[in-house]
């Protein structure tokens, strides 16, 4: 059998990068704009996994990293390879965020302290 190098394949998906062009925390939003099938074609498995489950609705970078079985590092930066070709849609995590309501939640739980 083979030896196989587990180490080789998330740096050859990343082409070596740790770091991504713009913050992507576990908790941001990412989907799919406008799928296409024939770009998703031409992925690999690993980057055809992550646009694909994106495209199904909008998930946070931890859930695609869990469903897809690939670790949190090399989702990020594959997710930040995709958002840079207008493929994969990153939504601020200023999106969508009611302020008000995470007061109020803030003072409920210091009530329950």
């Amino acid at each position: 059998m083979p030896l196989r190098y587990w180490k080789v394949r998330p740096y050859v998906l990343t082409a070596g990068r740790t770091r991504t062009r713009q913050p992507l925390l576990v908790h941001t939003l990412v989907s799919v704009p406008y799928y296409d099938a024939v770009f998703a074609a031409g992925l690999l498995p690993e980057a055809r996994s992550l646009y694909e489950n994106a495209r199904r609705a909008a998930r946070s970078v931890a859930e695609l990293s869990a469903v897809c079985g690939i670790s949190l590092g090399v989702t990020r930066v594959v997710v930040d390879d995709l958002a840079a070709t207008d493929r994969l849609l990153v939504h601020g995590d200023h999106d969508n965020v009611d302020f008000r309501l995470l007061e109020r939640l803030r003072d409920g739980l210091r009530k329950l302290a």
